[in-house]
């Protein structure tokens, strides 16, 4: 689903030689990777993946080298967000003012004659994007706000899948959005609300061609990146695509497909971010997939592999490996 830092605008041409660790890159079954740089440390807040009765934490994970990861348990649970009910999924994390902000999705409600509305489960009925805040990145963290940042349906998008990004003027945006559209909305500066757009509204639709789910936005040379995944995400079909623009408030027309199922290595590859190694021009896809031989829905796990660019800026495939 996606934080959005942009350490990518003080990176240079600097190529210094990574290698990474093996893939997945730790163990359980986790998807929906958030991966973001603190200070000298990478971190990935990804999803527990599991039944939605069993998805009601968020693990994370930190590293100094991309190789060993240090495991962070329940950062974040139900017992902590009190209107989250059922299930928790896709983090996003940002530090502002030496804050950390826990942008997440929970409940997976859903509107009224929807095709999952279900008129006996009062659970889909509520819920949507909340936010938690710690002083350290692995928490504690506590209900920021005590109810949903966005609770409602607009422009016929779910609330769900968000991603949070800095511009370069300092303007935080935030894109979200599932069932197939995509809404982007300004931040106030206190992460409590939203700042108008100049015609007045507050929800901005900017839905590519393809898009279903998990935006993820930053920039590199110039160029603002929109990626987001496509297909089903409980099957194969599951995929990573992206537009290019000269601001990050697009358009966004779809460029291609960038990484998708390869069934000599894993299936249904999707819901990515994108780490940068702060003062150089190396870039990682964070992203989840399915382990070959399948065993079930939920059998997902966390991956790194490198992401490259041509001249022109365009990103080469992303090829998955072990």
């Amino acid at each position: 689903m996606l934080a959005l830092v942009v350490l990518a605008a003080c990176s240079t041409n600097k190529h210094t030689p990574i290698t990474l660790g093996k893939n997945p890159i730790f163990e359980g079954w986790y998807a929906d990777p958030e991966g973001t740089v603190f200070g000298k440390e990478y971190w990935i807040f990804p999803t527990f993946s599991a039944k939605y009765e069993q998805q009601v934490f968020l693990d994370a994970f930190s590293s100094k080298d991309l190789k060993m990861w240090k495991k962070h348990e329940h950062v974040l649970d139900t017992s902590i967000i009190k209107w989250a009910k059922q299930a928790m999924w896709a983090p996003a994390v940002v530090e502002k003012d030496k804050k950390y902000y826990l942008f997440f999705s929970a409940n997976d409600v859903q509107r009224p004659g929807g095709p999952m509305w279900n008129t006996g489960n009062g659970l889909n009925r509520s819920g949507g994007i909340g936010i938690a805040v710690a002083d350290k990145p692995g928490g504690p963290y506590k209900d920021y706000l005590g109810k949903p940042l966005i609770d409602g349906f607009h422009n016929n998008a779910q609330p769900i899948d968000q991603g949070v990004f800095k511009d370069t003027d300092g303007t935080w945006y935030m894109f979200y959005g599932g069932w197939s559209h995509c809404n982007m909305v300004k931040l106030n500066s206190t992460f409590t609300g939203f700042v108008p757009w100049e015609d007045g509204s507050i929800y901005k639709e900017i839905t590519p061609k393809g898009y279903v789910e998990g935006p993820f936005m930053f920039l590199r040379k110039g160029k603002y990146y929109l990626m987001w995944s496509e297909g089903g995400w409980g099957n194969d079909s599951y995929k990573v695509a992206y537009a290019m623009a000269n601001k990050a408030t697009g358009p966004f027309n779809r460029i291609g497909t960038i990484l998708q199922s390869d069934k000599s290595v894993a299936t249904g590859a999707g819901h990515n971010s994108v780490i940068n190694t702060p003062g150089t021009d190396n870039w990682f896809m964070v992203y989840h997939r399915r382990p070959i031989p399948n065993l079930g829905r939920d059998h997902r796990v966390t991956c790194i592999d490198k992401m490259e660019f041509e001249e022109d800026g365009k990103i080469r495939e992303v090829k998955m490996t072990n």
